[in-house]
C-alpha cells in the first residue's frame, strides 16, 4: 500500500487537520488525534484517505474524526468516528465494522499478584478450557428452537436470567447490556444459524482473556471509585464480540445498501462506504439488526465472564464474594448509536458511528452508572499481550470535540500476514514466557499474527488521548497470563 501524501495541517501537538478543500465533495474537515512520533506510522498506509472519504457522507457534522490508534479498515478507518444528523444524514455499516460490538470488560479482584502467581499456570489452563475459543468455535450453550431471538432482544439480561452472572453486572455494562430497538426479524436466518452455536465463545484474532496486575495508578480518587485500590491488584479482562452473527449482519446490510443508494441519490467515493438515510426503511432495518448483534455480543461476554469467575474461584479456592469479582465496566468499540449532542450551540439528534473507538462520557452524564457519576465513565484501552493496558475516564473535552469518543486499543502496525512473516508462533511464545507472561492459544500461526510487535505501543496511543484531553489516565495494568483465540 503506498504512503499517504495528502494535505495535512498541524493544529497543535495532538491534533492534525485534513482541510475539506483537500478533495471536492468533502463536507467537513478531517481531524486526526496523533503526535509527531506516531504520525509517520499513520502515513504509511491510506487510512487518512478513508478519513477524507468519510467526510463526503450526507449529514455529517463537526469533523470526520480519527483516534490515535487509527489504521486501515473497511470503508471507515479503524479508529474512526463520525456523527450524522438523524434528520438528513446516513448510517453506514462500514462505520461500525463487521464485528459489531466487539468490546472489552474488566473485573476487579481482592487478590494481589503474590497470591495468584503460584497458581498462574493452573489458573490460565482452567480459563482456557472453560471458554471455547478459535475460528468457528462452538460453545456449551444449547439454545432451544427460537431462543436466539430472546438473546438478540435481551442481551446480557438473557444471560443473567440463565444464571450467568448477576444483576449488578448489568448496571456496569454500557447500555446495561441491552440496546433497545433490537428486532430479530431484521436479522437473516443465516446470521442466526451462525450465531446459535457460537454463544459463549471467544473467537479468534485479537480477542483475548487476560489475568493482569495493576502496576500504576495515576488518579487515586477515580481509581478507588472503580474498585482499583492498589498496585499489584489482580484484574481480569474479557475482549470479544458478536462472532459470526455480527459479521453476517454487516455483510447482509452492506449488500442491501449498495443496492439502495441509487434510489436515494447517494454517491460515495468508496463503495465500502455504502449507506442509506438513517430514517429510511433500510436504515432503520440495519439499526434494528445491528442492535440485535450488539445484544448478542453482550450476552456472549456475560457468559464468558461467568465461566472465568468460576475458573478463578475454583483454582484459587475462594468464593466469588471473597474474591471481590466485581465488573468494573463493559464498553463497546464497534457501534452506531442515536445520541443527543451539541452542534453549533444547538442540541442535535445524531447517529454517532464509533468504529474501533470507545465511548468517553464525562462525570455527570445521565448515561453512565450512578457509581461513576462523579468521576466519569470508565474507558478500557487494552494493549497487546506483551505490554500494558490502560483504564481511563471520560471527559467534558471529549463531549465538546469527539461526540464523547476516544481510542479503543493499540492499533495494528503490521498486517496479519506481515506479522507471521516477521516471527513464528513459537518465537512469540518463547519471548512472552521469557517476560513472565503465560500464554495459551488455539494455534501457533494465530499467535504469530498477534505478536506485540504487530501493534503500536498502547502507551503512545493513550499519551495522545490524555494529552488532547479526550480521556484521562486513571490506571495501568500489565498481563501475567493471556488466552488468545
Amino acid at each position: 500500500m503506498p504512503k499517504w501524501s495528502g494535505k495535512l495541517e498541524k493544529v497543535d501537538d495532538f491534533r492534525w487537520r485534513i482541510p475539506k478543500s483537500y478533495k471536492p465533495g468533502m463536507r467537513v474537515d478531517g481531524l486526526i488525534y496523533t503526535d509527531e512520533g506516531m504520525l509517520p506510522h499513520i502515513l504509511e498506509e491510506q487510512a487518512l484517505e478513508q478519513v477524507a472519504n468519510v467526510a463526503f457522507l450526507p449529514g455529517i457534522v463537526g469533523y470526520s474524526l480519527a483516534m490515535p490508534d487509527i489504521h486501515w479498515g473497511y470503508g471507515f478507518a479503524i479508529g474512526g468516528v463520525a456523527a450524522m444528523r438523524v434528520s438528513d444524514g446516513v448510517v453506514s455499516p462500514g462505520g461500525v465494522g463487521f464485528d459489531i460490538n466487539c468490546g472489552v470488560r474488566i473485573m476487579r479482584t481482592n487478590l494481589v499478584k503474590e497470591e495468584v502467581t503460584p497458581k498462574i499456570k493452573t489458573l490460565i489452563d482452567a480459563i482456557f478450557y472453560a471458554v471455547p475459543s478459535g475460528l468457528g468455535s462452538k460453545g456449551a450453550i444449547k439454545l432451544r428452537s427460537g431462543e436466539i431471538d430472546e438473546v438478540l432482544i435481551k442481551g446480557s439480561r438473557w444471560a443473567v436470567g440463565k444464571g450467568y452472572g448477576n444483576k449488578e453486572d448489568l448496571e456496569t455494562t454500557e447500555e446495561n447490556g441491552e440496546m433497545k430497538g433490537a428486532d430479530p426479524s431484521r436479522v437473516s436466518g443465516r446470521a442466526k444459524e451462525r450465531g446459535t452455536p457460537q454463544l459463549g465463545t471467544l473467537g479468534s484474532g485479537n480477542h483475548f482473556l487476560e489475568v493482569a496486575v495493576v502496576d500504576e495508578i495515576y488518579e487515586t480518587e477515580i481509581a478507588e471509585a472503580m474498585g482499583i485500590e492498589r498496585v499489584g491488584q489482580v484484574m481480569l479482562y474479557v475482549h470479544c464480540g458478536s462472532r459470526g452473527l455480527g459479521h453476517q449482519v454487516a455483510d447482509d446490510y452492506i449488500k442491501v445498501m449498495l443496492q439502495s443508494m441509487p434510489k436515494y441519490g447517494i454517491q460515495v467515493p468508496d463503495r465500502q462506504l455504502a449507506c442509506v438515510p438513517v430514517k429510511s426503511q433500510e436504515g432503520q432495518a440495519y439499526l434494528a439488526a445491528m442492535r440485535c448483534a450488539a445484544n448478542y455480543a453482550w450476552a456472549n461476554r456475560q457468559c464468558i465472564t461467568h465461566w472465568v469467575r468460576e475458573a478463578f474461584c475454583r483454582v484459587m479456592g475462594i468464593s466469588e464474594r471473597d474474591a471481590g469479582l466485581e465488573l468494573i465496566y463493559d464498553v463497546t468499540h464497534n457501534i452506531a448509536k442515536i445520541e443527543d449532542h451539541t452542534v453549533n450551540g444547538k442540541i442535535e439528534k445524531l447517529c454517532v458511528h464509533r468504529k474501533g473507538a470507545t465511548r468517553a462520557f464525562p462525570a455527570g452524564h445521565p448515561d453512565i452508572p450512578k457509581q461513576y457519576a462523579s468521576v466519569g465513565q470508565p474507558i478500557l484501552i487494552p494493549g497487546d499481550m506483551g505490554r500494558t493496558s490502560y483504564i481511563l475516564a471520560g471527559t467534558e473535552k471529549a463531549m465538546q470535540e469527539t461526540f464523547g469518543s476516544t481510542c479503543h486499543g493499540a492499533g495494528r502496525l503490521q498486517s496479519r500476514a506481515a506479522a507471521k512473516r516477521a516471527a513464528s508462533g513459537r518465537d512469540v511464545l518463547a519471548s512472552l514466557e521469557a517476560k513472565g507472561i503465560q500464554i495459551r492459544a488455539g494455534s501457533l500461526p494465530g499467535l504469530a499474527e498477534e505478536a506485540p510487535e504487530a501493534y503500536k505501543d498502547v502507551g503512545d496511543v493513550v499519551r495522545v488521548a490524555h494529552g488532547a484531553g479526550i480521556s484521562k489516565k486513571v490506571a495501568r495494568t500489565r498481563p501475567i497470563a493471556v488466552v488468545k483465540g
